[in-house]
């Protein structure tokens, strides 16, 4: 009986491949918890009995999750990232469309009559557009005086 055994570390490629299953396995895990509580079909009592097999049966309660809610689970997460997506798109659409500000107009117009690009008789014209709505006159911002 002098047969050698050899463990897991002995070959270093099994181990890499072990820890990597396990890291998967981590990973699907996670998900498997974040979608429980996603799910708005689920009711508290099913997202606590589907939360309580998964964490007192791991294996198995991760296995049973996959084969009897994995189709929609792909589905949420798309539906969730879409959503997430039009939020992002409005509100890049809303700050967009908002552009400059009038005080933020009025703040540049008051920087470019202290420095005398601009006379106080420009400046109040171009004030009044801003404060109408229809933002400073294309020769407000230049300098027209000759000082």
């Amino acid at each position: 009986m002098s047969t050698q055994m050899y463990l897991a570390y002995d070959y270093p490629l099994l181990s890499v491949f072990w820890n990597f299953l396990w890291i998967m396995w981590f990973i699907l895990l996670f998900r498997i918890i974040v979608d429980i509580f996603r799910d708005d079909e689920l009711s508290g009592w099913a997202k606590a009995g589907w939360l309580l097999f998964v964490i007192l049966l791991p294996f198995l309660g991760v296995l049973v999750y996959v084969i009897a809610r994995g189709k929609n689970m792909g589905r949420r997460e798309v539906t969730q990232a879409r959503a997430q997506q039009e939020a992002f798109d409005s509100y890049i659409r809303q700050t967009a469309a908002g552009g400059i500000s009038s005080v933020d107009e009025l703040a540049k117009l008051s920087e470019i009559r202290a420095r005398g690009d601009i006379t106080d008789d420009e400046f109040r014209r171009a004030k009044e557009l801003v404060l109408s709505g229809h933002g400073p006159s294309s020769g407000s911002g230049t300098a027209t005086s000759g000082h």
